[in-house]
């Protein structure tokens, strides 16, 4: 397996909403659990690229206790005590806690704990394993937090962003020459103009929210720069193996901050590297990336389904059964579900969000 005998333990978080991707996604079958782009389900395909490089049994899926029965129905490989429950989804910071707490009584200190998105899609699996290693090597070498940055190719406003100091070795030795840089700034998702500025500096990465670390060195950042919430897990920790920890985890879940892994720790900390890669990476945000991602016709169109076009150039149709006939359009999205239809302009996907705030303001909540 590479990078030494150090174990290795990865946790992929599956307990997001993907409200970005309704029709298809929704509250009661978020992205993670649908077919988008790949082979089987996000969290199928995530599996089985984590699969070549982690044994089964230290593969765990952190999720909410509605999902718990979509994980064991999409991954009946994966044993039932690897799921780990979270009350109700509280963010990153929160998620990555939980499943550190619980997984720490079973594994080591030196324990290398690799979390990972379930909803994203990867293309090269080769290049994406040669960055993994790297990331184990660091994180167990440099005893740091580790995250994977890839190379932009465009100004992307639908991703975060990090910064590396590109010409400042340290003490990282022969990893500076695998592409492991000192990070100095996270960005959240910019505006156009910033975007652009990021990649002319040449020190922007896009962040792939893969996170990588020891079991200590994770403990010893949420305590020096999350300490309220620490103090919360703390005594969780007292509970884990009695009959108090279900009730006690969700009176923690009700305290603690909804934070992402960022905010709450990455931003703060000075012991953060960045490995450089430039695998093919998305987080399928919205329509307009899939549509990005997918093979076009000579107009330039995606069609999935039964779908008669015509005069229409630069679309993205998807028919979930029904026949759609488009005529005369150009640059529109169109995306049918079994009781729902999205039609928006492309480059106006993200505002599918006001879509679902709208039903959720009139509590229509049969279209969630």
């Amino acid at each position: 397996m590479g990078g030494g005998e150090v174990k290795k333990v990865a946790v992929i978080m599956a307990g997001g909403t993907g409200i970005r991707l309704w029709p298809r996604s929704t509250e009661k079958r978020p992205k993670q659990f649908i077919h988008l782009i790949g082979d089987g389900t996000m969290i199928q395909d995530t599996f089985d690229r984590l699969s070549k490089k982690f044994l089964t049994e230290d593969i765990y899926v952190t999720t909410t206790s509605e999902m718990a029965a979509v994980v064991s129905e999409q991954l009946p490989q994966l044993p039932q005590e690897n799921i780990i429950i979270e009350p109700f989804a509280r963010n990153t910071a929160p998620c990555i806690a939980l499943s550190a707490i619980l997984l720490g009584r079973k594994y080591s200190p030196d324990t290398i704990l690799a979390v990972f998105p379930a909803d994203h899609v990867i293309f090269n699996n080769e290049e994406f394993y040669d960055s993994l290693e790297t990331s184990f090597d660091a994180a167990s070498d440099l005893k740091g937090i580790v995250t994977i940055g890839l190379h932009p190719t465009r100004p992307e406003t639908g991703f975060g962003y990090v910064q590396v100091k590109k010409d400042f070795h340290g003490n990282l030795g022969e990893l500076y020459e695998r592409g492991v840089r000192y990070s100095t700034t996270f960005a959240e998702k910019p505006d156009a103009a910033t975007a652009k500025r990021f990649i002319d500096s040449g020190d922007f990465l896009w962040n792939s929210g893969i996170f990588i670390w020891r079991f200590d060195t994770f403990w010893q950042s949420i305590q020096k720069y999350w300490p309220e919430d620490a103090e919360l897990f703390n005594v969780l920790r007292d509970h884990i193996g009695k009959d108090t920890f279900k009730e006690n985890l969700e009176q923690t879940y009700r305290q603690i901050s909804s934070l992402s892994i960022d905010y709450a720790i990455l931003e703060k900390a000075d012991n953060v590297f960045v490995v450089q890669s430039s695998f093919r990476w998305s987080d399928l945000g919205n329509w307009d990336e899939i549509y990005r991602l997918m093979m076009k016709d000579a107009r330039n169109n995606v069609f999935e389904g039964d779908v008669i076009p015509i005069n229409s150039t630069n679309c993205f149709v998807s028919s979930n059964g029904k026949l759609i006939s488009i005529i005369g359009l150009n640059d529109l999205i169109v995306i049918d579900s079994d009781d729902a239809l999205l039609i928006c302009r492309r480059k106006q996907s993200d505002d599918v969000k006001e879509v679902i705030d709208f039903l959720r303001r009139k509590q229509i909540n049969r279209f969630l």
